[in-house]
């Protein structure tokens, strides 16, 4: 890469897969890593920026990252209550959105949900929703919203039970999902990565969506 790439959240499943496959890549040498608490993993010659959530709009206004790619994301179990989740993931997503413009970013992207609706009954989906709209609102020359189905893969830190039975049933589930309904099976989050690192190559311009058939698709272009 010749450019700032600034990935936010690499501790979690797809941050982290997706900062070493750009590593493996040899796209490292303008990456940057920006997280709230240190890891023992090494990502090549990324420059890794560990602080607080507060200092990351100093941060972020620091790097200039010409491309940003926001995989935040928390579960109602981890965060504890329904206001810590939507201020990780509507406003902290917010947050990082406003600095990579005020930075001068040209593509922004973004894992959210399926179904995920500003409008939605269910809080999950509208907090989802919530945060692309904050998104689009901020008029990034491209914007690319990811909406996975059940990622499959294994995470760093604690095991998420219910999403761990979920998984296990995915393999059984995903062979009734067809047709439209194949944007609720479960994607392995390998493919959700190697789609991103296809991402941030494309120059076109807008806004666009990507759910699991799309994302299956770019996936092909890539190989982890």
């Amino acid at each position: 890469m010749t450019e700032p790439v600034l990935v936010v959240g690499a501790t979690g499943l797809v941050g982290n897969l997706l900062a070493r496959k750009l590593v493996a890549d040899g796209r490292d040498d303008h990456l940057h890593l920006l997280m709230r608490k240190p890891v023992e993993t090494a990502y090549g010659a990324a420059t890794m920026h560990i602080a607080p959530t507060k200092k990351w709009p100093d941060i972020i206004a620091s790097i200039k990252a010409q491309r940003v790619v926001s995989c935040l994301g928390s579960t109602m179990k981890k965060a504890g209550s329904k206001e810590a989740f939507a201020a990780i993931d509507r406003d902290l997503v917010g947050v990082v959105g406003k600095a990579a413009k005020a930075a001068g970013a040209r593509q922004f992207i973004t894992i959210s949900s399926t179904m995920a609706n500003a409008e939605a009954s269910g809080f999950y989906l509208k907090v989802k929703g919530q945060a692309e709209q904050l998104l689009r609102e901020l008029a990034f020359d491209r914007l690319d919203i990811i909406r996975p189905g059940l990622l499959r893969g294994e995470r760093p830190g604690e095991a998420r039970l219910g999403e761990s039975l979920a998984i296990i049933a995915s393999p059984l589930l995903d062979r009734l999902l067809h047709g439209g309904l194949r944007r609720f099976r479960s994607i392995d989050a390998r493919e959700v990565a190697a789609a991103i690192a296809v991402l941030l190559v494309e120059e076109n311009s807008g806004a666009h969506i990507f759910e699991n058939e799309a994302i299956w698709k770019l996936a092909e272009r890539e190989t982890l």
